[in-house]
């Protein structure tokens, strides 16, 4: 789930308060831990003494005070000991009733409510191998909640009614959001991630809504005073948090994959552009259902797109709630597709929903994969050139922020559990999958894939499942390479230098390992060096091991160019040191994108070189839209007369080419470097173009 990065300030919240009766059940006291990493923390898994094996609910609500008129029946189980009382997770309620379900009724318990903390005390004990029920009449007051006192934030609400907005046009809608413990605001459950049920939710709503849930809809029934209830069942377990619920008034386009529905919930403005926006879910279901050989596993897959959402996107089973960005004109798609998050909660549907992290502090299970998902999809539908400057993305935004790399993958000193939806567990995750890939290979990486999610499907894991997977499939041990990169914290910090010895006719290629070793592993490094003669390369593959290393390499005469990490799938800060010849050389040469980028990026600044000026001329045509865009802010710093001579390719590139903002670039650099010219013919015609980042340039002062 793309999700916003929240700080809590520190807030213990003393809890106490029981019914009046015989018998108490003690309720452990909750604490929101603060902001700051602690070395005595340990974020381990919950310990579970009873299960929810299934969850009822029949869900009224009041539109105007924002409340949940809830009935919950809930059937648990003891885990393993046996129980005579339960816990659950409910906060913020007004309870009215809590019975016990028996063959003769209804059955009042004696129970402990504090406000977050409803602890039930049954009958007796029950043994791990019988089932029990309890009943729960409720009130649910999620607008009610106070920030810092019952939740940390106004994003934890987990249940928003929306109130129509007549200036601005919002539509009233409600939507719920669960993850990370928000559920527990509009029902009671347990907020355990190693817990996996079933569900029934009947909705009750005007009958001007559409409803959606997890599941199927089974059941539709017209009641009074113009309202219906739809009944929405799920028989495939799940964690509490993917439970979700929407109502509002929707469009539902529907499509298919292999006889299951998917379906797109839009506003009716916006309906019309739904295959446009979700139209290659179809595909993408059959692309990850065969890549990773276990198909999409669940009933149906609907997409919605909410008005104010909380965070990106929701990978709730079956039903993925989107942000309203989501609701794209076709002059929008021009400038994001977001086809990636579209991408991303598909993919959780087996990497989070299907085989889920048993704790916040194995988060990466879901959510390094799903960003890798995006990898994948990009790369079997677009090419790979596509799919590494998405990975570029993803790198350059982990090494954005210095404290990034204080921090393990898997880590279980976390103050707050939201901190860990972070770059680390998103795109350094999303890359260090990719280097297993690599290490291992692409048939055993997915067949890995495939015996993991085959081993756990409807189960919670630890990264060590995922470790044994592939041990399992490679005979090989591979605690050495999860240690280091999912244990631990930081990268490599590669100083790499390249000479040729004329005398011993050889090639060496120096790597130091800069980064510091007292928070950071000294790596072990598979590396590919693709030596160049001749324009013709030939691979050495190497392991860097110690702090420093040469190795070398016989060679006749001197190389053209000595490309270290030549698959650029290492996550590394690398200092290279090469003349401007040899990164011209690459530029041409190279054959990834990665090649052509780290080039542009050394010769950008260079410009008083012929070689240099050379490569940002032919980077303006250049196949990767991100390299023509890097190409045009280093126009500026050429000459008038290298200006000019570029100047009918900067006019075509604002009009023709096929990436908005990089056409909004080029019109940015005619309205500021190119005013001498006659550009007002070629900016008449830019001015049809209603992509919002080439209408935005259009408009800004100069």
């Amino acid at each position: 789930m793309p999700k916003n990065f929240l700080l809590f300030a520190v807030a213990c919240l003393l809890l106490s308060g029981s019914c009046a009766t015989t018998k108490h059940v003690d309720i452990p006291p909750v604490t929101i831990f603060a902001n700051a990493p602690n070395a005595d923390i340990y974020q381990g898994s919950y310990p579970i003494k009873v299960s929810i094996k299934h969850t009822d609910l029949d869900l009224h609500f009041d539109w105007e005070r924002a409340q949940v008129l809830g009935k919950a029946t809930l059937t648990l189980q003891s885990y393993f000991y046996p129980q005579d009382s339960v816990i659950l997770d409910a906060n913020g309620f007004e309870l009215k009733e809590v019975s016990r379900e028996t063959a003769a009724g209804r059955v009042k318990v004696p129970f402990s409510y504090n406000g977050k903390k409803l602890a039930i005390a049954l009958d007796r004990k029950y043994s791990r191998d019988e089932t029990f029920k309890l009943f729960i009449d409720y009130i649910a007051k999620p607008n009610e909640l106070e920030v810092g006192k019952d939740i940390s934030s106004p994003d934890d609400r987990g249940l928003y009614f929306i109130e129509p907005d007549t200036v601005t046009g919002v539509p009233r809608q409600l939507w719920s959001q669960g993850e990370t413990e928000c559920n527990a605001n509009w029902f009671p459950t347990m907020n355990n991630t190693m817990l996996k049920m079933t569900q029934r939710i009947a909705l009750t709503v005007p009958d001007s809504m559409v409803t959606l849930s997890n599941g199927l809809l089974v059941e539709t029934m017209k009641g009074d005073n113009g309202m219906r209830t739809d009944v929405w069942k799920q028989d495939l377990p799940h964690a509490p948090y993917l439970v979700m619920i929407a109502a509002g008034v929707f469009d539902i386009v529907k499509d298919q994959w292999r006889g299951k529905e998917v379906s797109y919930y839009m506003e009716p403005e916006f309906a019309p552009y739904a295959p446009m926006i979700f139209g290659k879910t179809p595909e993408m279901m059959e692309f990850y259902s065969r890549k990773l050989g276990v198909d999409f596993p669940w009933d149906k897959y609907a997409q919605i797109v909410v008005r104010n959402f909380v965070s990106g996107a929701m990978e709730n089973t079956s039903a993925s709630v989107f942000f309203d960005r989501m609701n794209m004109t076709p002059a929008d798609y021009k400038d994001e597709t977001y086809e990636d998050i579209v991408a991303h909660e598909l993919f959780h549907h087996w990497f989070g929903d299907l085989v889920t992290a048993e704790s916040w502090a194995n988060l990466p299970l879901n959510e390094s994969f799903a960003t890798y998902g995006e990898y994948l999809w990009l790369e079997h539908k677009y090419g790979k050139e596509a799919a590494d400057m998405h990975a570029l993305n993803d790198q350059l935004s982990y090494f954005a922020k210095d404290k990034n790399k204080e921090l393990d993958v898997i880590r279980f000193d976390y103050a707050d559990r939201e901190q860990m939806f972070d770059e680390v567990s998103y795109q350094k995750g999303g890359r260090i999958l990719h280097m297993l890939r690599d290490l291992v290979g692409e048939e055993a990486f997915f067949a890995a894939l495939q015996l993991y999610l085959k081993n756990h499907a409807y189960q919670s894991v630890e990264i060590h499942d995922l470790r044994l997977a592939f041990e399992q499939v490679t005979g090989q041990d591979l605690n050495w390479f999860f240690n280091q990169w999912f244990l631990a914290s930081g990268h490599p910090v590669l100083e790499i230098k390249t000479d040729y010895a004329g005398s011993t006719k050889q090639v060496l290629v120096r790597i130091a390992q800069k980064q510091d070793l007292s928070n950071t592993p000294l790596y072990k490094l598979p590396l590919a060096i693709d030596i160049y003669v001749d324009d013709h390369a030939s691979r050495q593959s190497v392991t860097l091991t110690k702090q420093e290393q040469t190795f070398r390499f016989p060679l006749a005469k001197a190389p053209q160019w000595v490309n270290v990490d030549a698959k650029k799938c290492v996550l590394a800060q690398k200092e290279q040191y090469k003349s401007i010849d040899e990164w011209a050389y690459q530029y041409h040469h190279g054959s990834l994108f990665m090649d052509r980028f780290e080039a542009l990026q050394h010769l950008k600044d260079k410009i008083d070189s012929s070689k240099a000026k050379e490569v940002v001329r032919a980077a303006l045509t250049d196949k990767a839209w991100i390299i023509r865009l890097m190409a045009l802010r280093s126009v500026e710093n050429l000459s008038a007369g290298e200006r000019k001579s570029i100047y009918p390719t900067i006019k075509k590139m604002a009009i023709d080419d096929a990436r908005s903002y990089v056409r909004a670039s080029a019109v940015m650099l005619l309205r500021t470097h190119y005013k001498a010219y006659d550009s007002q013919e070629v900016l008449k015609m830019a001015a049809q173009d209603d992509a919002p980042s080439v209408q935005q340039a259009l408009r800004l002062k100069n």
